[in-house]
């Protein structure tokens, strides 16, 4: 599947430092947090065989995706948060709705560390088009491993003066800093547990 992922890049923030390295940076270690594509919203019908626009019974959407990271000397623990909400197109009657979701930490954007089933269960009251409920996930990733070399963050952070043969140069260009990034970028990402007429269904759309 990872050509459905969506990358969201780690969080790079180029600070002025006053008396000092004019690009200087400062990095969060904490996993990126959002939805994958194509699996951030689910389309129910009915019969489920059909994919006709009349046939659709409710539809649902991941959003508002948040996270928290807490640190220690030796670990990145995530909590993540994502509301999911969802319409049907028939307010006869009160119904409850379980739709399957899973959250995925990827490191370097395409390795799959690991993955995490669960679900959320919709309540529709009589007479109710709209709900809504919120689903959770977590992460835990070493420090270590989310941690740029010392060699390359020296190398980054170095004092560069104006006429210096590299002081125009960005430091991140070096193929060197840039893998070296990417393979300590965590992610956190979550998406509807599709199966491959649910995925096709969207990539169509």
């Amino acid at each position: 599947m990872r050509q459905f992922f969506v990358v969201v890049p780690a969080l790079l923030i180029l600070a002025a430092c006053g008396g000092g390295n004019p690009l200087k940076i400062t990095r969060s270690p904490c996993p990126a947090a959002g939805t994958l594509q194509y699996a951030s919203d689910v389309t129910l019908f009915s019969p489920e065989t059909s994919r006709d626009a009349s046939a659709i019974d409710v539809t649902a959407a991941i959003t508002n995706v948040r996270a928290t990271c807490a640190e220690s000397a030796d670990r990145l623990n995530s909590q993540l948060s994502f509301d999911v909400v969802a319409q049907r197109t028939n307010a006869g009657g009160a119904r409850d709705v379980t739709l399957p979701y899973f959250a995925v930490v990827l490191r370097a954007g395409d390795q799959l560390l690991s993955k995490q089933i669960g679900s959320v269960t919709l309540r529709f009251e009589d007479g109710q088009l709209r709900t809504r409920t919120t689903g959770y996930a977590r992460s835990d990733i070493s420090r270590a491993a989310a941690s740029l070399p010392e060699n390359i963050t020296r190398e980054i952070n170095r004092e560069r003066k104006p006429g210096d043969a590299d002081a125009a140069i960005d430091p991140l260009a070096a193929p060197e800093a840039r893998a070296a990034l990417r393979n300590a970028s965590f992610e956190l990402l979550v998406g509807f547990q599709l199966d491959d007429a649910a995925l096709a269904y969207n990539v169509g759309k």
